[in-house]
């Protein structure tokens, strides 16, 4: 199976407020590095913001053990709205992000240290350990104990984003979107379990199916970002409600994309064209975001998740004297070395610390 995707680029979490918000995920979760701090209109998401242009600002932040960053995204033309229910575990949709720790307990202890909405110690079928944890918003992370797909040590009990918790109507119809869209067939486990009570007191049967892909070697990210985990959750007892429902604008407060690294564009559209999933967004050619840019398309899922797709096209190592790499003048699709991202991270502006 053909495979564009090197790993989960970064996830979409609207905000009300940047500056009161990503110190704590700076703080929680190590995703303390700005790769870009970025104002601009959305002029191409018209599709899911009501059809109109909304100005924003968004900071990619990223933490350098490894994983993807997060998109920390706020809207500044109007007051950002809401999901118009509390979500829960098997609705349809991105429901929560995953983040990967070297020690569970470690970090279960930080979470209650600070005073954080967090779940006991569970076991997930793979018999790794892994806890809930909410934002301060309510948004809902699902931190996992691995030891693979890290990238270096830098002090923080957590690395980044590796994947997420997406409800589905169906198992069996989203499986082959998210094989065809990953190129890979490897799943962990599928079993039919209760729920967990933290993310549905009403506990209800679940069937659960986690895929991966293990961090490959291709891709100029692909050692930074490391693999990918999605866990496809279909509730056994009714019919999951829309996240993403006619109430909310892309943008709004909440889970907005999970987006993925792509190495080459072209050919991952023309294999998503073939099973019959068409972008519904295209910037086509090279779309600036701050210093970085790229072209960047928009897929949804069977049941409507927004799932993003960025094949870069440069960053910026240090911009205060003009160094910048353009990816699309690299021959080969080595990894990057890591002192470059080294550099980048002293370089970078850094999340305030959390009072």
């Amino acid at each position: 199976m053909e495979s564009y995707i090197t790993g989960v680029q970064q996830a979409g979490i609207g905000v009300p407020d940047i500056d009161k918000y990503w110190p704590w995920y700076s703080k929680m979760f190590g995703l303390s590095v700005a790769i870009f701090d970025d104002r601009a209109e959305a002029a191409l998401m018209t599709p899911y913001t009501g059809g109109e242009v909304h100005s924003r600002r968004a900071v990619l932040a990223l933490n350098m053990a490894g994983g993807g960053g997060a998109e920390i995204w706020q809207f500044t033309s109007r007051t950002p709205g809401s999901c118009s229910f509390n979500p829960v575990y098997g609705d349809l949709g991105l429901f929560a992000l995953k983040i990967k720790t070297r020690n569970i307990k470690s970090f279960v202890a930080l979470a209650q240290s600070a005073k954080a909405e967090v779940s006991e110690i569970l076991t997930d079928a793979k018999g790794r350990g892994y806890a809930w944890v909410k934002d301060p918003m309510g948004n809902i992370f699902q931190v996992v104990e691995i030891s693979e797909g890290w990238f270096g040590e830098n002090g923080n009990l957590t690395g980044g984003i590796f994947g997420a918790v997406v409800g589905v109507s169906s198992v069996d119809k989203s499986l082959p979107f998210y094989q065809t869209l990953l190129g890979t067939s490897g799943v962990v486990f599928d079993e039919e379990a209760n729920g967990d009570k933290f993310v549905d007191a009403e506990s209800p049967a679940v069937r659960r199916l986690v895929l991966s892909k293990t961090p490959g070697q291709v891709g100029a990210f692909s050692q930074l970002l490391g693999g990918i985990e999605l866990e496809l959750v279909e509730r056994k007892d009714k019919a999951g409600k829309r996240i993403f429902d006619d109430t909310r604008y892309w943008g709004d407060c909440g889970f907005i994309h999970l987006c993925f690294d792509v190495l080459d564009m072209e050919p991952l559209q023309n294999v998503l064209n073939k099973a019959g999933h068409k972008f519904t967004i295209d910037s086509k050619g090279t779309f600036a975001m701050g210093e970085a840019g790229g072209r960047f398309a928009y897929v949804e899922d069977p049941d409507g998740a927004l799932i993003e797709l960025v094949e870069t096209h440069k960053i910026p190592i240090m911009k205060k004297y003009g160094w910048f790499l353009d990816l699309t003048k690299r021959k080969g699709n080595k990894p990057l070395p890591k002192w470059m991202f080294k550099v980048l991270a002293m370089a970078s502006p850094k999340a305030k610390a959390l009072d």
